[in-house]
């Protein structure tokens, strides 16, 4: 099954809300609910191939596995989208709950899901976090969810890699695709740091599934990775270009003119 009409795809993330439950959460979901739809509808409407929801503003994270109260409002969240925006949708949930963002998508008809520690183990801000592509495929089958692409980091952001030094960034590609990752997804060392473009020329020689580039993205930068098939962008879309401000309308129109030029 096709999932993306084009070669080439322009995804834009959609930073929910802090959720039920959380540190940061201000006791309003509908709030959060309508802000999240008003940030899809605004990309969809600018020209983005693809819509990814993700949980940022429930720091600190827990590792792995999240509370069913966070699996039901991006629940929620996901399928007020899905009825708003004809493009794709994608899901992530923070860090590392493949298995519940896994679920998500199913629930509400998402394309997508974005997860961590496909392949191999590292360090993050949470934890160790351990390869999960064995189990993660497993319950993709049992949910019949076969259709729900898996794009996969590889050496990730917020994370240490001194555990795998020793393997480089197209050795864990290569392994992420024999596993059966449906794309690949590389970044800089933190939200908003770009990614190498070095590495980025070199993994997608390397490997025959789809190569993202998912931080650090801007109009300016974005011509280094034209040899990338997608791009995530979160915080070059928004005011003073950090990832918690509202939505700049005049960086969506330039983010997509950057790809017509690059494409």
């Amino acid at each position: 099954m096709k999932v993306f009409s084009l070669d080439k795809i322009l995804v834009g993330m959609v930073h929910v809300g802090a959720l039920p439950g959380t540190p940061r959460y201000e006791n309003n979901f509908e709030k959060v609910i309508a802000k999240a739809v008003e940030e899809a509808k605004a990309l969809h409407k600018a020209g983005f191939g693809a819509v990814m929801i993700e949980n940022m503003h429930d720091a600190p994270y827990l590792k792995e596995k999240v509370g069913p109260e966070i699996v039901a409002a991006m629940t929620v969240v996901g399928a007020e989208i899905k009825k708003a925006i004809s493009i794709p949708l994608g899901i992530q949930i923070l860090a590392g709950a493949n298995e519940s963002a896994l679920s998500v998508a199913q629930a509400v008809g998402a394309e997508f899901v974005r997860v961590e520690g496909f392949v191999f183990a590292h360090v993050a801000d949470e934890g160790l976090i351990e390869s999960c592509a064995g189990k993660l495929l497993r319950i993709r089958r049992e949910l019949g969810a076969e259709g729900i692409k898996i794009f996969a980091d590889i050496k990730k952001k917020h994370s240490s890699h001194s555990l795998t030094s020793d393997v480089d960034i197209v050795e864990t590609a290569k392994a992420a695709e024999f596993f059966g990752a449906d794309g690949l997804i590389l970044t800089g060392t933190s939200t908003g740091k770009a990614a190498d473009a070095k590495e980025v020329q070199e993994v997608k020689k390397a490997v025959g599934i789809p190569v993202w580039v998912g931080s650090g993205v801007t109009p300016q930068n974005l011509a280094q990775y034209a040899t990338a098939d997608g791009w995530i962008v979160g915080s070059s879309l928004k005011k003073q270009g950090h990832w918690s401000n509202p939505l700049d309308p005049e960086a969506l129109t330039k983010m997509v003119e950057a790809v017509r030029k690059a494409c």
